[in-house]
């Protein structure tokens, strides 16, 4: 058995290092694409209404849940708990396109899959808002389900007795859910 030097060790350790390195700036690369791909524009924070002061802090993105992660179908991903939305493309890579946070309505969607079944530039919501980018999904019980934006900016207005399914993005994210998903795209619904 040869014996090694310290500089093969040196050399060894050296190479191992940079290997780590360069997977964790690559994993960092996708991390950061995401996250800038999902921050919501300047123009749209501004005009948000600011958070009552009794109201929670801002939740973070999640990650995609594994087991949204998993099939070759284009889907539009909602979390009910994590009140989030994520795109994902099995064809790009990587697969999610873009992750962002949404305020759901006074009902939710039982979980399951739906598909995209209509789509509307520009309408009214269940609480009176002008709303745009409009793309719905389901219906139970009267109550119809989609996703859409605000052209205020606003979140849902708390309408006593009022049954809203809408789901509330930033225009800009609006936006991006609109561009990505046709119709009959698959919409998956997490509890």
């Amino acid at each position: 058995m040869a014996k090694t030097g310290p500089a093969v060790t040196v050399a060894a350790l050296t190479l191992a290092a940079l290997a780590l390195v360069t997977v964790l700036a690559v994993q960092a690369e996708g991390t950061a694409r995401t996250a800038a791909a999902a921050e919501p524009s300047a123009a749209a924070a501004t005009t948000a209404p600011a958070p009552s002061p009794s109201a929670s802090p801002t939740p973070t993105l999640q990650p995609l849940p594994p087991a949204a992660a998993v099939g070759g179908t284009r889907r539009v991903v909602y979390s009910i708990g994590a009140k989030q939305v994520w795109l994902v493309d099995p064809k790009k890579d990587p697969q999610l396109v873009a992750a962002f946070l949404v305020e759901p309505g006074s009902v939710n969607p039982a979980p399951g899959s739906y598909a995209v079944s209509s789509k509307s530039a520009a309408t009214h919501g269940s609480d009176g808002r002008p709303v745009e980018h409009v793309v719905r999904f389901g219906e139970h019980g009267g109550t119809v389900f989609g996703f859409s934006a605000a052209v205020d900016g606003g979140t849902p207005a708390a309408v006593p007795n009022a049954r809203t399914g809408g789901i509330r993005s930033t225009r800009q994210d609006g936006q991006a859910l609109w561009d990505f998903a046709g119709i009959g795209t698959r919409v998956l619904v997490l509890p």
